[in-house]
C-alpha cells in the first residue's frame, strides 16, 4: 500500500472533527424550536379560556409532533454518522464529574426529545381532544379518552418539559463555559464554516 492510500484510508478511519452539516442543522432548528415552544407552553396556559388560547393549544400541538419529527431525524442522523469525539485536550482537562455530566446530559435530552411530545400526545388523546396536525391530519388517539388518565398524564407533561428546560439551560451553560472561561473553541465543532 502506497503512503498517499495510507494516509488516505487514516484519514478516512479517524474520527470526525466537527458535526456534519445536517447535524448542526438539526442541532440549531431543534434548539430553537424548543425554547419557542416552551415559551409558548408557559404564556398559553396562563391565558383566560378564549379562541387565543385555543389556538395556541393546537399550534403547541402541532409544534410538539413536529419536533417528535425532527427528533426522530436527529437520532436517525446520529446513529448513521458519527458524532465528533470530544478531542482529547478537553476531555483530559475535565473532571470526572464534568464528563458524567456532559454524558448524562446529552443522554437525558435525548430521551425527553422523545417523552415530552409523546406524553403530550397522550394527554391529549385522553383528554378527547385530538391532535388534527396542520388542522389537516387527524392523528390516532395514542390512548383511549379518560378523564382520570387525562388527569394523571397532564402534570407528566409539565414536569417531564421543565426537566428539558432545565436541561436545555445546563446544556447552553456548559457550552458558554468552554467558550468564554475556557476558551477552547469546542463550540466551533457545531457551528458552520471552517
Amino acid at each position: 500500500m502506497t503512503a498517499s492510500a495510507t494516509a488516505t484510508r487514516t484519514a478516512a478511519d479517524a474520527p470526525p472533527r466537527r458535526y456534519t452539516r445536517t447535524a448542526m442543522l438539526l442541532h440549531w432548528v431543534l434548539g430553537l424550536a424548543l425554547i419557542g415552544l416552551f415559551g409558548v407552553g408557559i404564556y398559553m396556559t396562563g391565558l383566560p379560556f378564549s379562541p387565543q388560547r385555543l389556538k395556541l393549544y393546537n399550534w403547541h400541538k402541532w409544534a410538539g409532533v413536529t419536533i417528535l419529527v425532527l427528533s426522530v431525524l436527529r437520532l436517525l442522523w446520529r446513529a448513521t454518522h458519527r458524532p465528533p469525539a470530544l478531542p482529547a485536550a478537553i476531555e483530559n482537562a475535565m473532571p470526572g464529574w464534568q464528563k458524567l455530566a456532559h454524558h448524562a446530559t446529552h443522554g437525558l435530552l435525548y430521551t425527553l426529545f422523545f417523552a415530552v411530545p409523546l406524553i403530550g400526545w397522550a394527554y391529549s388523546s385522553a383528554a378527547g381532544f385530538p391532535i388534527v396536525f396542520l388542522g389537516l391530519w387527524q392523528l390516532p388517539d395514542f390512548v383511549p379518552v379518560s378523564k382520570e388518565l387525562a388527569e394523571a398524564i397532564k402534570p407528566w407533561h409539565q414536569y417531564t418539559a421543565f426537566a428539558m428546560a432545565g436541561l436545555v439551560v445546563l446544556h447552553i451553560a456548559g457550552a458558554l463555559k468552554h467558550q468564554i472561561v475556557d476558551r477552547d473553541g469546542l463550540i466551533a465543532r457545531m457551528l458552520p464554516g471552517r
